[in-house]
């Protein structure tokens, strides 16, 4: 039996409703004399949407900016209305989509989590129950008793999430809020989040765009599309089917990258000019194989010398994890360069990437490490399988790394080995 049920449900918002003054007369005057006025089409953030969830699944919703991820969120926690189209939710609902909105500045720590408490609907009783708990997950036993508006932002969060997650719920509904604090925090929201789907079994809908760390925790995935369910299914599937879709558009992006490259910091002294990708038989490629070689051609234009300079070629995934980065400081090969054109050609002799599309990322320091040239996902390095049979490679990871198996019969001694 669902928990929620969502039946053809479309929102609408009518854009571009302000108008000048004499738009606005010149309009009036149309209406009193009997002319139509053109009026713009609703914009549909969500648009005959259809789908159910079964208490304790773990749902994640992905997709683009302006997909419609954050509208459905509002409509499950009853915040916003449908245009068209019903929703049923059975049992009581948390929502996490704006940790601290409702914190009030002057009031303290203290008297915030009971009035959010009774916001949230948590009884005197409960808050009284759960202070503790509340105040040692936040990490603010030392300032529960200072006004609000007086904490950093930093601990404001810290404060609403740990309000917001003891509610007894059946249905908790998280937008965007696993990123909130630092990395140590972030870590303990992750494990908080993990106890509750875990342990207590509660029906959790989250929306995120750290696309990894939801298909660890869901148990399904959907992806919306221009305010429309795309795909819905296991998390392995439709993330993968949106990091394709995200990687195409990034190559159909970078297909003709033409001109100077340009930086995201660094000093207006160093000009890539040119960066190209050349494969094993000398010709340029989009990428390589698993386990082949990649060649990376940079041409640059320095108008001062350079002194042992430093450069750095990295790979970083769509969601930026940098999984691979060398560096010619560690071989000490730093000749020094007069003002001038340059080409420096790194050859990355075994990529153990698992096939992927990755993105190239660039660096050029002076030989005090200081930052002259720097950008990131300059265009995309396509990693095939290669040589290798795909559908032997391991479900998850990010590298491939040689290894040797041994096989041994505890009875008769004999023994198996097999390189990799």
């Amino acid at each position: 039996m669902p928990i929620i049920e969502v039946n053809h449900v479309t929102k609408e918002y009518q854009l571009g409703q302000l108008q000048s003054l004499k738009t606005t007369a010149f309009n009036q005057w149309r209406r009193l004399t009997g002319q139509p006025i053109e009026e713009r089409a609703p914009f549909k953030a969500l648009d005959d949407v259809n789908f159910s969830i079964e208490p304790g699944e773990v749902v994640g919703i992905i997709g683009h900016n302006g997909a419609g991820k954050s509208t459905l969120l509002k409509l499950l926690a009853n915040i916003s209305k449908p245009s068209s189209g019903s929703i049923t939710v059975k049992g009581k609902v948390a929502p996490l989509i704006e940790v601290g909105a409702g914190l009030v500045g002057d009031l303290t720590g203290r008297e915030n989590i009971y009035l959010n408490g009774a916001i949230l609907g948590i009884s005197k009783v409960q808050i009284k129950r759960k202070f503790d708990d509340i105040v040692g997950f936040a990490e603010l036993e030392d300032f529960i008793d200072t006004p609000i508006k007086r904490y950093s932002s930093g601990m404001q969060v810290r404060l609403g999430f740990s309000i917001a997650t003891s509610v007894e719920s059946d249905i908790l509904i998280v937008d965007e809020v696993l990123a909130v604090g630092d990395l140590t925090f972030q870590q303990k929201c992750m494990e908080r989040m993990e106890s509750l789907i875990k342990r207590e079994g509660r029906t959790v809908i989250i929306v995120g765009h750290n696309i990894r760390q939801l298909e660890r925790i869901c148990s399904r995935v959907m992806l919306l599309d221009h305010g429309h369910v795309s795909q819905d299914g296991s998390p392995r599937k439709v993330c993968g089917i949106f990091f394709r879709e995200a990687q195409e558009r990034t190559l159909a992006r970078h297909t003709h990258l033409e001109g100077e490259i340009t930086s995201q910091q660094g000093t207006s002294s160093i000009r890539v000019k040119k960066i190209e990708l050349i494969n094993e038989k000398g010709e340029r490629s989009e990428g390589t194989g698993m386990h082949e070689p990649l060649t990376v051609h940079v041409s640059f234009e320095c108008d001062k010398p350079m002194v042992r300079p430093e450069f750095v070629v990295g790979l970083h995934t769509s969601d930026f994890v940098h999984v691979l980065s060398v560096s010619n400081a560690l071989p000490d090969i730093r000749p020094n360069l007069e003002a001038g054109s340059h080409q420096v050609i790194c050859r990355l002799s075994d990529i153990p990437l698992r096939p992927f599309s990755y993105s190239l990322r660039l660096a050029l320091l002076d030989q005090y490490r200081q930052m002259l040239w720097y950008a990131e996902n300059i265009m995309p390095v396509l990693v095939t399988a290669g040589r290798y049979d795909v559908t032997k490679l391991p479900e998850v990871g990010l590298v491939d790394v040689p290894t040797t198996w041994h096989f041994h019969s505890v009875d008769d001694g004999s023994s198996n080995t097999q390189n990799n």
